[in-house]
C-alpha cells in the first residue's frame, strides 16, 4: 500500500485546481467551452462572427475578444484530450496503441522520478522495457534501458547495473543500424516525390540502396530495418513497372505476418492491401483488383487520410472496369465523409478531376452541374508540380471538352499546349502510351474532324497503344480512363458532331 499511498500524496499535493479537460457530460447549458466544440462539430466552416453571435448574442468588440480567449482555452483542453483517444480500433495504424503505451509509461516514470518515487518508477521501467522489446520499438527500448541502468547505479546494485549496461549497448548498436536505414529510406522517399526528373534519376541508384538496406536488415534483424527495406523494394518495383513483383511481395509479406514471422504489433496490413490494389490497377487486372478493393476497404477508418487514398484507387478500378455506377457511389462516399476537408488541396483537386471525368463520360448520371463542369475544365491549371501524374489527364480532358463543344479556337490552343507538353515532358520511351494517345488526338484536327479518316489513319497508332504496357511509376501519367477507351469516346464525339453538323446544314438549306 506504500506505493499507492505515495502516488495518492503526489497527485493530491500537485494536482491542478481546474481540470484541464472539457466536461462533455456537463448538463450546464452555460458551458461555452463544450458549446463551442458542438458548434464546430455541426458547422466546421463557421466564421468568427457567426460563432460570436451564436455564443454571445451580438458581435461587439468585447464579445469577439471573449471568443478569442474561449478558443484558446478550448484548444488547450482539446490537446489534453489527445492523451485519452481510443486507439484500439484495428482500422487505425496497429502499432500506434503499443507505441503510445511506451510513451505514456516513460512520461509517468519521468514524473515519478522527479518526485523521488524510485521504487515504482523502477517497476514501470521494467514494464516499459518489456513492452518496447516486444513491439520492437528500439528508440524506446534504449530510453528505458538507459533510465533503468541509471536507477541501478543510484541504488548501488552492480549486478543489475552491469546487465542493464550490456542490454543498453546492444540496443544502441541496433538503433544506429535502424537510423542509417531510416535516413536512406527517407532520403529516397523525398527524392521520389520531389520532381519527375529526380524520380527518374533515382532509378539508377535504387539497386545500390536496396543492397545496403538488405545488409542493414541482416545485421539488425529488426522490424524497422525490415520495413525500410520492404517498402523501398515496393517503391522500386513500382517505378520500373514490375507490378506482378509488387503483388508477389505483398502476398509473401502477408503470409509471413500470418505465421508470426513479422511482428504483428508493427506490420500495417492496410499498407499491404493498398499496394496490392494499386498493383492490380496498374497491371490492368481490374476485375480482380475491384474484388480485393471491396474486401479491403472496410479495414480503413473513415477519419484516416489512408481511407481517401485507398478510395482513389478503388474508384479508378471501378472506372477502368466501366462500372460507372459504382464509381459514382464511391465518389459520393468520399464527398460525404466529414473528414473530406482534412485532405490537402491537391488531393481535393484530384477528386474534382475524377468527378469531372465521370461527368464527361456519363453526364446524364452525374450530379455535377454543366456550368460547374465547364468552369473546372477551363480554370484548372495546365501543369503544376502538385498535380504530378495528372497533367496529361487535365490536358486531354480540356481537349475533349473543346471537341464536344465544337470550339475550334479552343482546340487549336489546346493542341499547341499538348504539343509543347509532349516535347518537354514526354520524350522518354517509357512515356510511349501518352505520346501515342496525344498523337491520336492531334490527328482529329489534322484530318479536319473526319471520323472515318481518323478511325482509319489512327488504327496503326491504336494498335501500338494496345500493345504498349503501362510504364513504371517513375514515368507514368495516370490514366483516369484507359487511353483505348478515351479514343473510342473521341470517335463517338466526332460521329455525334458530324450528325449535328449535317442536321444544321439541312435545316439551313430548307
Amino acid at each position: 500500500m506504500d506505493e499507492l499511498a505515495n502516488l495518492a500524496r503526489i497527485v493530491t499535493d500537485r494536482r491542478l485546481k481546474a481540470t484541464p479537460l472539457l466536461d462533455f457530460g456537463s448538463k450546464n447549458v452555460s458551458n461555452k467551452e463544450v458549446e463551442l466544440v458542438r458548434l464546430l462539430e455541426k458547422a466546421p466552416d463557421s466564421t468568427q462572427l457567426q460563432l460570436t453571435k451564436t455564443l454571445y448574442g451580438s458581435v461587439s468588440g468585447a464579445n469577439q475578444a471573449a471568443l478569442r480567449k474561449l478558443k484558446s482555452r478550448v484548444q488547450q483542453k482539446l490537446l489534453h484530450h489527445l492523451y485519452f483517444l481510443d486507439q484500439s480500433d484495428p482500422r487505425h495504424l496497429v502499432s500506434r496503441q503499443y507505441e503510445l503505451q511506451c510513451i505514456e509509461l516513460l512520461h509517468q516514470i519521468s514524473v515519478l522520478q522527479s518526485e523521488g518515487e524510485y521504487k515504482m518508477s523502477e517497476r514501470l521501467l521494467r514494464k516499459c522495457l518489456r513492452l518496447a522489446i516486444d513491439g520492437e520499438f528500439t528508440q524506446y527500448t534504449v530510453m528505458a534501458a538507459r533510465l533503468l541502468r541509471n536507477v541501478y547505479a543510484q541504488q548501488r546494485q552492480p549486478a543489475l547495473y552491469k546487465a542493464a549496461s550490456v542490454q543498453l549497448t546492444h540496443y544502441q548498436r541496433q538503433l544506429e543500424l535502424e537510423e542509417e536505414a531510416g535516413h536512406l529510406y527517407w532520403a529516397t522517399k523525398m527524392t521520389q516525390t520531389h520532381t519527375v526528373r529526380s524520380s527518374r534519376n533515382l532509378l539508377n541508384k535504387l539497386p545500390d540502396y536496396l543492397q545496403r538496406l538488405q545488409t542493414l536488415h541482416k545485421q539488425a534483424k529488426s522490424y524497422a530495418t525490415f520495413h525500410y527495406h520492404y517498402t523501398t523494394q515496393l517503391m522500386y518495383e513500382g517505378m520500373i513497372g514490375n507490378y506482378a513483383g509488387i503483388i508477389r511481395l505483398t502476398m509473401d509479406a502477408a503470409r509471413l505476418a500470418a505465421k508470426g514471422k513479422i511482428n504483428r504489433k508493427r506490420f500495417d496490413k492496410r499498407f499491404n492491401h493498398f499496394m496490392t490494389v494499386y498493383a492490380h490497377l496498374r497491371s490492368r487486372q481490374v476485375e480482380e483488383g475491384l474484388k480485393l478493393a471491396e474486401e479491403y476497404f472496410k479495414e480503413f477508418h473513415p477519419s484516416s487520410g489512408n481511407w481517401f487514398y485507398f478510395l482513389e484507387y478503388y474508384l479508378l478500378l471501378a472506372i477502368h472496369a466501366k462500372n460507372y455506377t459504382r464509381a459514382q457511389e464511391l465518389l459520393k462516399l468520399a464527398r460525404q465523409n466529414p473528414y473530406y476537408r482534412k485532405q490537402r488541396v491537391a488531393a481535393q483537386q484530384r477528386w474534382e478531376l475524377f468527378e469531372t471525368y465521370l461527368h464527361f463520360v456519363q453526364p446524364e448520371q452525374s450530379p455535377l452541374r454543366r456550368l460547374h463542369f465547364s468552369q473546372f475544365v477551363l480554370t484548372v491549371p495546365d501543369y503544376s508540380r502538385d498535380k504530378r501524374g495528372h497533367n496529361v489527364a487535365i490536358l486531354i480532358l480540356q481537349f475533349l471538352h473543346y471537341l464536344r463543344n465544337h470550339d475550334a479556337e479552343g482546340l487549336l490552343t489546346r493542341m499547341e499546349g499538348l504539343r509543347k507538353y509532349q516535347q518537354r515532358h514526354l520524350r522518354e520511351a517509357e512515356t510511349l502510351r501518352s505520346q501515342l494517345f496525344l498523337r491520336l488526338l492531334m490527328l482529329t484536327i489534322k484530318e479536319n474532324f473526319d471520323v472515318q479518316a481518323c478511325e482509319k489513319k489512327g488504327q496503326a497508332l491504336l494498335t501500338r497503344l494496345r500493345e504498349t504496357p503501362p510504364p513504371g511509376e517513375a514515368f507514368a501519367e495516370i490514366e483516369i480512363i484507359p487511353y483505348e477507351e478515351l479514343w473510342a469516346l473521341t470517335l463517338e464525339i466526332l460521329q455525334v458532331n458530324a450528325k449535328e453538323l449535317a442536321t444544321s446544314e439541312l435545316m439551313a438549306y430548307k
